[in-house]
This record gives structure tokens, C-alpha cells and sequence, in this order.
């Protein structure tokens, strides 16, 4: 009984890390200040691109500038969709992969705000998919958590890493599947990703879409071969997790 007890209450710290954002914005964006900008930066927000142009022009600002809390004026633009600013400052040879204080390029930012076209335009100049935030997240794990399907394939037609770990060791499947993003699910299994992968506790993605209810992954990862068997650290195995979660298997 003991043994069992510890099970549950260990289970049960482990989700409350995964049910956590993973350092993932629930609002997207970035919080203003506008005694933390400089002329570049406030022209970016706003998407004035002949102040952009006035400002490199007479020098006031140079192309990759930080405001202070690191973001570029590429950073602030992306955020808040501006395309024609994100091209000016292509154009004039900004760096692509220059981190925030968070550790987010301008490419996690245009995807976590889901302006598609700004992250087009970034991976179009090679943009790097695969830099890692303050918690481990790629670009493409952002595209997991908006569940954007389109900026997914966008990245992985650019080489972004389909098993690259954040810092709870998941995978953009792994995410998917504790974010009920089945859709995602279906669209990273299509594309090679592996199913085997298992999370920092060895929870596989079986036991995750099971102790998530997630009845249509379940059947996807049966359906394509998925390891019954395998064991967490604790020798739980998928069947165990159904019931312990009341899930029919």
C-alpha cells in the first residue's frame, strides 16, 4: 500500500512540472516600457519604417542594438508582426540569432506570436531553428504549444531538430501530447518523430496520452507500434497509468 501511495504522490510531482507552461509565454509578446527603449526600438514596435530608416541613417541607433532587457529592434518587430520593418533591417544585414534576456531569438518570438510572416522572412535569411531558450525550447517547441502547423513544417523544412530536449527533457512530441495537441501529434508521428522518446521520469509518449485522456493519440501510437511494455522510474508501465487515470485501454 505504501509502495503504491509513494507511486501516486511521485506521479503526482511529476505533473506538476509537466502541467507547468515549460517556459512557454501564455501571453505572447513582450511587456513595453518605453524608459527601457532607445529611437530604434520604439520605431519598431510600432512599425515605422522610415523612422527605422531616420534612425540608422543618422546614427543614432545601430542595427542591433539592445534595449534593456537584450531585445533587438528585429526582436520587437517580430513580436508584433511588423514584416516591413523585419525587412528593412534584413536588408541591412542585422544578426538573425541574437538572444533576449530569456534567451529568445527573434524567430521564437515571430513564431510564439504566430507572425507567420515574419518567421518566414527570418528562416528565408537562415534564421537558426534550433538556438534553445532560458528553459531548453526551440522554435519548434513553440510551434507545438500554439499548435501551429504551418510554422511547424516551415521549421523542419529549414533543419529545425524534431527530437531536440528542453529542459524537461520533451520532445516536441512529448509536449504535444501534454498539451492535448493532437492535431500537432498526428502532423510530428507523419514526419518521423520518434515515439519511443520518453520524458526526464522515463514516461513514455504512450503513458503520457493516456494518463492525458487523449484517446485518439493512444490509438495513433498503437497503431504505429509503440512499446506496451516499456517502465518509468517508478516500474509503472501504460497499463498501470490507465488505471490509475481511469483510462478504458
Amino acid at each position: 500500500y505504501f509502495s503504491f501511495l509513494s507511486f501516486l504522490l511521485s506521479l503526482g510531482k511529476g505533473l506538476l512540472i509537466l502541467d507547468s507552461s515549460h517556459g512557454i509565454n501564455l501571453q505572447p509578446g513582450y511587456r513595453i516600457r518605453d524608459k527601457d527603449l532607445r529611437k530604434i526600438h520604439k520605431a519598431a514596435i510600432v512599425g515605422n519604417v522610415a523612422k527605422v530608416q531616420h534612425v540608422l541613417l543618422f546614427g543614432k541607433n545601430g542595427l542591433n542594438d539592445r534595449d534593456k532587457t537584450n531585445r533587438t529592434a528585429l526582436h520587437l518587430a517580430c513580436a508584433n508582426g511588423h514584416s516591413a520593418v523585419v525587412t528593412l533591417l534584413l536588408e541591412r544585414k542585422c544578426l538573425l540569432n541574437l538572444c533576449d534576456n530569456e534567451n529568445r531569438t527573434a524567430l521564437m518570438k515571430a513564431v510564439e506570436c504566430q507572425e507567420e510572416k515574419c518567421a518566414t522572412l527570418l528562416l528565408e535569411h537562415g534564421a537558426d531553428p534550433n538556438v534553445m531558450d532560458v528553459c531548453g525550447n526551440t522554435a519548434l517547441h513553440y510551434a507545438v504549444f500554439c499548435q501551429n502547423i504551418s510554422l511547424a513544417a516551415k521549421l523542419l523544412s529549414c533543419d529545425a531538430n524534431i527530437e531536440a530536449r528542453n529542459k524537461d527533457n520533451l520532445t516536441p512530441l512529448l509536449l504535444a501530447i501534454i498539451e492535448r495537441r493532437a492535431q500537432m501529434v498526428e502532423f510530428l508521428v507523419k514526419n518521423g518523430a520518434n515515439i519511443h522518446a520518453v520524458d526526464k521520469l522515463k514516461r513514455t509518449a504512450l503513458m503520457l496520452a493516456v494518463n492525458y485522456g487523449s484517446t485518439n493519440v493512444v490509438g495513433l501510437l498503437l497503431q504505429q507500434g509503440v512499446d506496451i511494455f516499456s517502465q518509468d522510474v517508478f516500474g509503472q508501465t501504460a497499463e498501470d497509468y490507465a488505471i490509475i487515470s481511469g483510462f478504458n485501454m
